[in-house]
């Protein structure tokens, strides 16, 4: 009856969380905010959700998505407010949209990462940037369950760049990347070990990674825009789902 997509974060210790620790959690708040989910069939039916394009175990994230469908049509923002009140801090529901439009996953096509390296100067992290960014390759090896695996995690960089937060006690640089959804993923971990080879820059701690944003890439500004826009743009001039299924049942 009813398609709603939602964003939520991993924040803090959470940022540790599985993608199968969320995914148990999420259906304990869903039964936990009696949502009246809908059913896969067969044998063992379980709720439909969709998940899409989860960060890595360890990174922190502000822009995860996923999608479900209920068999009663709701109000999205009272719908956040109960699962979010039914997930650990950390775990946050932040917007909930009717979904009004096909294809959320094709509009993940790019990340925003932000790589806080504590210890490391800027002057250092520049010269770093510079040379990963000059360079036409950067071959980089990733163990996987196949095996080692080697492969360019220069192509797929948009744009990296290095800054500080201001004056602290402790020399601290912070590199924003942004970066296309290929495959083979290339992950922040994989820019850090591109920053290795090229510069031989190696944080003494490991880095302090949190994805800012995640949707469609915009090539000619290099920006990337906010996926559930459309679904908003659509229901202003729509009427909401759970209004005209009211209106459709209310008895004359």
């Amino acid at each position: 009856m009813q398609r709603i997509r939602l964003r939520y974060t991993k924040r803090g210790r959470l940022r540790f969380t599985s993608h199968r620790d969320f995914q148990r959690a999420f259906e304990r708040a869903l039964r936990r905010a009696e949502v009246p989910m809908a059913y896969s069939a067969g044998f063992t039916p379980h709720p439909k959700v969709s998940y899409a394009n989860a960060a890595p175990t360890g990174t922190g994230s502000e822009a995860e998505y996923l999608e479900i469908a209920l068999t009663q049509a709701r109000d999205p923002d009272t719908l956040r407010e109960l699962l979010d009140e039914s997930l650990p801090s950390g775990l946050d529901i932040v917007e909930a949209v009717e979904a009004r439009t096909s294809g959320l996953a094709d509009r993940l096509d790019a990340s925003v990462w932000d790589l806080r390296l504590n210890g490391v100067a800027l002057a250092d992290a520049e010269r770093a940037v510079a040379a990963f960014n000059a360079a036409g390759t950067v071959d980089v090896q990733r163990l996987t369950k196949n095996g080692v695996r080697t492969f360019d995690a220069r192509a797929a960089v948009v744009s990296l760049e290095a800054h500080s937060d201001g004056p602290t006690d402790q020399p601290c640089a912070i590199l924003r990347l942004v970066v296309r959804h290929v495959t083979p993923a290339v992950r922040p971990d994989d820019v850090l070990s591109g920053l290795r080879a090229v510069a031989d820059l190696a944080p003494p701690v490991p880095a302090a990674v949190t994805r800012l944003a995640q949707g469609l890439l915009d090539e000619e500004t290099g920006t990337v825009t906010d996926p559930l826009a459309p679904d908003r743009e659509a229901a202003a001039t729509e009427p909401p789902m759970a209004a005209a299924s009211a209106a459709a049942t209310a008895p004359e």
